[in-house]
């Protein structure tokens, strides 16, 4: 099965369609699927529904797709550093569903294992709760939180080989492996990609089963939020 294509546009052919659900990894702008992200903007698709850790900045992840007005709805742990963001959410315009970031990560990991459901202290007793299935075990309360079954996952990694096993960089890898389990469909953008066999088995973080198509999207931005300095001191 060949899962390279030459570019983020080929890879999202046939696959992108309006109102779909769409699991996205990355941190901030760390690990931000970049390519992909583009390629969904300039196909038009709209009312998308996100689950992200967060939507980036001003145009910057999928704060590009909040300028354009293709995002509907938010599934995130954090939403600051985004003035439209901000805006559409408090005229009504965004639908936001917000979820402890240890909570958005384990919803992510237990519908990649086909897991619908599971119970959490996280949110008890809070507007995290409002709504929810509370249990007791041990005399404790609990809520429950469903699994994310998306219908397509982008994520970026830093290496992959021919056959999709993916190695990811450092704090890149964040949100991007669970990510990548909870989508029908698996479209990686990565840095570099080597021949089968080349990446020691030991150090793969995600195996190729999970992924359906992959791109090249080197060279990269290094993007941060701030630059933060301050004067060197005399040597």
């Amino acid at each position: 099965m060949k899962k390279l294509f030459p570019d983020a546009a080929s890879a999202l052919q046939g696959v992108l369609r309006n109102d779909m659900v769409i699991a996205s990894g990355g941190f901030g702008l760390c690990g931000i699927p970049d390519r992909l992200l583009d390629a969904i903007r300039e196909s038009g698709v709209t009312g998308l529904t996100f689950a992200s850790n967060n939507a980036g900045i001003d145009n910057e992840g999928i704060g590009k797709l909040l300028r354009t007005r293709q995002v509907k709805k938010m599934i995130s742990s954090y939403v600051g550093e985004n003035k439209e963001f901000e805006r559409q959410y408090l005229s009504g315009e965004l639908e936001v569903e917000f979820c402890p970031q240890g909570t958005l990560a384990e919803r992510m990991r237990a519908g990649g294992a086909g897991i619908p459901g599971f119970y959490t202290k996280t949110g008890v007793g809070t507007l995290v709760a409002e709504r929810k299935e509370v249990k007791r075990f041990g005399g404790e309360d609990y809520i429950l939180e469903h699994g994310i079954f998306a219908d397509l996952a982008i994520v970026k990694a830093w290496k992959a080989d021919e056959t999709g096993n993916l190695v990811f960089r450092k704090t890149a890898r964040n949100f991007n492996l669970p990510a990548a389990t909870c989508g029908k469909v698996c479209v990686v953008e990565v840095e570099e990609i080597v021949p089968a066999g080349a990446l020691d088995p030991d150090c793969i973080h995600l195996p190729g089963v999970y992924v359906q198509r992959m791109i090249v999207g080197a060279p990269y931005d290094k993007k941060i939020e701030f630059v933060t300095t301050r004067p060197r001191e005399a040597a």
